[in-house]
C-alpha cells in the first residue's frame, strides 16, 4: 500500500506546470487591443471637445456682434425704419485686413494687446458712427481670435433694395458669420455646411445668426 500510495502523489505532481509563454503572449495582446481602444477614445473625446468649444466661443462671438449692431443704429435717411452704418458691411475692417504687423506674432499680439494707432479709441472718446463700426468690427476680430486663431468673421447683409445708399435697407436681414476650419478625422466624409461652403466643399464649419434691426 505505501508503494502504490507513493507512486500516486509521484504522479499528480508531474501533471503541474507553470504559465506558458503563449498564454502571456496571449495576455499582452488582449492587454494592447483595449489600451488601443481606450487611447483612441481618448483621441476622439479630444477631437469632440475642440469642435464643441470652437461652436460654443463662435456662439458668444456671434451674438456678441448683434447686440454690438443693435446699439449702434441709427435711422435712416432714405427710408422709414433703422439701420447702421455702412462701416460695418466692409469685410477691410474685420479679420485685421485693414492692419499690418512687422512683428514675428500672432495676430492676437500683433493687434489686440494694444489698439492700434489706426483704430478709433471709443472707449476713452466720442465717436462717429463710421469710427464706431471700425472700432466694433476691430473688438471682434479680438474676440474671434482670442477664441479660435483660425476663425474668421463676417458681417454682410441680404440687401432689399441695393440701389439705395443704405448698404443694409431698413428691414433687411444682417447675417453675421463666424467661420473656422473643419478637417475631417480619419478621412471621414463631412456633409458640408452650406452656409459657409462653396458647393461641393466642407472645408469650414460655421455659426450663421441673422438678424433684422
Amino acid at each position: 500500500m505505501r508503494s502504490l500510495s507513493h507512486n500516486y502523489v509521484v504522479k499528480i505532481n508531474s501533471k503541474q506546470t507553470g504559465i506558458s509563454m503563449l498564454e502571456v503572449l496571449i495576455t499582452l495582446f488582449i492587454l494592447s487591443v483595449g489600451l488601443l481602444g481606450v487611447a483612441s477614445m481618448q483621441f476622439i473625446g479630444a477631437f469632440s471637445n475642440k469642435e464643441a468649444m470652437s461652436r460654443t466661443q463662435a456662439v458668444m462671438v456671434s451674438q456678441q456682434m448683434t447686440e454690438r449692431l443693435r446699439a449702434s443704429i441709427q435711422p435712416s435717411q432714405i427710408t422709414d425704419g433703422f439701420v447702421v452704418d455702412n462701416a460695418y458691411f466692409d469685410a477691410n475692417n474685420y479679420n485685421f485686413n485693414n492692419l499690418s504687423c512687422s512683428a514675428n506674432l500672432d495676430d492676437f499680439a500683433c493687434y489686440c494687446e494694444v489698439i492700434p494707432p489706426s483704430i478709433p479709441d471709443c472707449l476713452s472718446g466720442d465717436c462717429t458712427a463710421q469710427e464706431f463700426a471700425v472700432f466694433d468690427a476691430y473688438k471682434m476680430s479680438c474676440a474671434t481670435e482670442a477664441a479660435n486663431p483660425a476663425a474668421e468673421l463676417a458681417v454682410t447683409c441680404n440687401d432689399s433694395n441695393p440701389a439705395d445708399a443704405d448698404s443694409c435697407t431698413a428691414g433687411s436681414l444682417h447675417k453675421i458669420m463666424v467661420k473656422w476650419p473643419a478637417p475631417s478625422w480619419q478621412n471621414l466624409d463631412r456633409v458640408a455646411n452650406q452656409n459657409c461652403n462653396a458647393p461641393g466643399a466642407n472645408d469650414y464649419d460655421c455659426v450663421v445668426i441673422e438678424v433684422a434691426l
